[in-house]
């Protein structure tokens, strides 16, 4: 069954948001990492070693079938801005249906991180489709493949 989830971007206070959200509906985060984290490579910079605490994603399950998700804003990507700050992230249940949903969603539209395997061990691609929507399409490939 694939998912849907909000995914919202802040400017340096995803963890402050996400610890009141947190105070709001309970539970527990799932995941919470930061752009320190990241190991260092040729195709994505690390975050400056001051800015290294920001928030590179969290997530805390709202309910059974709803997660919210964020990130802090990476200053290569440069600052959010209030209304456009929020992406439609889809769960997939394979990789081919990944595909399937990445290639079809983002027809005409610009891709911002091409579809592939991310050092976190997801299969991970982000886009904008033709009409201005934000879309992160993931498979966890710890299910079956």
């Amino acid at each position: 069954m694939k998912t849907v989830n909000p995914y919202l971007m802040f400017n340096g206070n995803c963890e402050e948001a996400f610890n009141f959200y947190k105070s709001v509906f309970g539970g527990e985060f799932a995941h919470l990492g930061r752009f320190s984290d990241i190991p260092e490579n040729e195709e994505m910079e690390s975050m400056p070693k001051e800015e290294g605490n920001r928030v590179m994603h969290v997530s805390l399950p709202i309910s059974k079938e709803t997660v919210l998700m964020g990130s802090d804003s990476h200053p290569k990507m440069g600052n959010v801005t209030s209304g456009s700050n929020m992406s439609i992230a889809i769960g997939a249940d394979s990789k081919k249906e990944a595909d399937q949903l990445f290639n079809g969603l983002s027809k005409d539209g610009k891709i911002t991180m091409p579809i592939a395997d991310t050092f976190w061990g997801d299969y991970f691609g982000m886009f904008t489709d033709k009409f201005g929507f934000e879309w992160m399409v993931s498979f966890d490939k710890s299910k079956n493949m």
